[in-house]
């Protein structure tokens, strides 16, 4: 990979990361089936990338334990 291939998948991981902490910082504000959609997919794409199989818990909980509201949805 060459010196400017990685400053654009840098780039890439930044704009991603951020994205990501802002659907987060947001989610008990968005309708419910746009997070189940966000959700799967996150699930999908985390598995994609590596083994662990109690991702989809472990994100729930994270989510439950940062908003209240989705917990009762």
């Amino acid at each position: 990979m060459t010196t400017s291939d990685q400053v654009l998948n840098d780039i890439a991981t930044r704009y991603l990361l951020v994205l990501g902490a802002a659907a987060a910082e947001l989610w008990s504000e968005l309708p419910h089936d746009l997070q189940h959609l966000l959700f799967e997919r996150a699930v999908v794409l985390g598995h994609q990338r590596e083994e662990d199989e109690s991702l989809r818990e472990q994100l729930a909980k994270f989510l439950h334990d940062r908003h209240a509201r989705t917990a009762a949805r």
